[in-house]
């Protein structure tokens, strides 16, 4: 896969679906074809035979194992999509490339495919970029803090963290210094049990010191925990501060109230997916964050009726 992979370049895959293929083929496989329904590492490709009358599908394979056919798409996020492939390559580096993101709008527009698709190509590919339930749990020095999405202040109320009476969903962000691993989850309040869930499956509790702010509901969590007081103005304290945190929720923030504009609470957690994939990997090229995407893609299937009734 060539990581230098750019928008000019990839140019040339736009009217050419098989060059499409063959470049989509590239990136999930690098040149050895496997199974994905056995995982048999010897399949070969079916070329219709020389009499007959009917065009071959094109890219199809055999497994010689399960004797299975499939694509380069089988058992990704890109099955069953009637969207060509060239497309799918420029939407993947679209959102990949794109800081604050990408609108289901804009894609709309870019791609000439309808709002519904570009909606239905953007969750899939959020999905792609989610970090999985195997994922290496956070070591050294975690960043841990939350922030608060959605609804505006009513005039008149007070900064700080919302009530309950809240409008806004309270999003949590684990960062791993260092390494720039970012886990983010939406919970329904903030409290000692919703953090507890969330940093118990993601943080190595006997390798991990955890830096947070002074909210109570962190006390305990973990044996080496050390904190800022922002309600007395200290925001670094020596090592502890969670000014990385707090620089990851301003580019989430800016991206939703610049580019999405509304994001509902039922889909939010792409959203912060999405935010999270492209930090942990901002210092890698397009063409690596793209190759990422596709590499995330396996093994993950989202039917449409799956983000819509998450709304």
């Amino acid at each position: 896969m060539d990581v230098t992979i750019n928008l000019s370049k990839l140019a040339k895959y736009f009217s050419n679906e098989d060059a499409a293929r063959d470049l989509l083929e590239q990136m999930r496989w690098n040149g050895h074809p496997t199974c994905p329904h056995c995982g048999g590492l010897e399949p070969y490709k079916l070329t219709p035979k020389a009499t007959s009358k009917k065009p071959g599908r094109k890219g199809l394979y055999k497994c010689k194992a399960c004797r299975k056919q499939f694509t380069v798409t089988v058992g990704t996020v890109f099955e069953d999509s009637r969207i060509p492939i060239s497309k799918w390559l420029l939407g993947i580096h679209l959102i990949s490339s794109s800081k604050k993101g990408m609108s289901a709008h804009q894609i709309h527009r870019m791609l000439g495919i309808s709002y519904k698709a570009a909606w239905f190509m953007m969750h899939r590919l959020r999905y792609a970029m989610r970090s999985g339930p195997l994922a290496e749990l956070l070591k050294g020095t975690i960043e841990v803090d939350e922030t608060y999405v959605g609804a505006r202040l009513k005039r008149g109320t007070k900064r700080g963290r919302p009530g309950p009476e809240s409008h806004k969903t309270p999003v949590v962000a684990l960062i791993e210094r260092g390494k720039g691993r970012v886990r983010t989850a939406i919970v329904p309040r903030v409290t000692g049990d919703s953090l507890w869930a969330v940093i118990s499956k993601n943080i190595d509790h006997r390798n991990a010191t955890m830096m947070t702010d002074e909210h109570r509901g962190y006390g305990g969590l973990v044996a080496d925990h050390q904190t800022v007081n922002h309600s007395r103005g200290e925001y670094v304290r020596g090592r502890a501060h969670v000014n990385t945190a707090e620089g990851f929720f301003s580019l989430l923030k800016r991206g939703i109230n610049g580019t999405f504009h509304h994001v509902s609470r039922g889909h939010l957690q792409r959203y912060c997916d999405e935010f999270a994939f492209r930090y942990e990997n901002r210092k890698t090229t397009d063409g690596e964050r793209a190759a990422l995407v596709v590499s995330g893609a396996e093994g993950k299937r989202l039917t449409y009726a799956q983000p819509a009734k998450a709304s």
